[in-house]
């Protein structure tokens, strides 16, 4: 089972007990997150493709680490 979900303006193929690395994702390190924007969503014999959304898909994460880039100074 997979699932094409969108945030921070980006798409990710997710899949269950997956690590995923997104941008822009609001949530404290062992905290709980809803990705609401399901694109696609696949259980191994049926392929739902939404208009742009599959309609009462959800899934669910948590967050392991919130994590920072050095600043670039030019």
């Amino acid at each position: 089972m997979y699932a094409v979900v969108r945030t921070g303006g980006k798409q990710y193929r997710v899949a269950k007990d997956e690590v995923v690395v997104v941008e822009k994702l609001a949530g404290e390190p062992g905290g709980d997150v809803e990705l609401a924007e399901v694109l696609v969503l696949d259980n191994g014999s049926e392929t739902q493709i939404g208009s742009p959304l599959v309609e009462g898909a959800r899934v669910f994460g948590m967050v392991v680490a919130q994590d920072k880039t050095d600043k670039v100074l030019i």
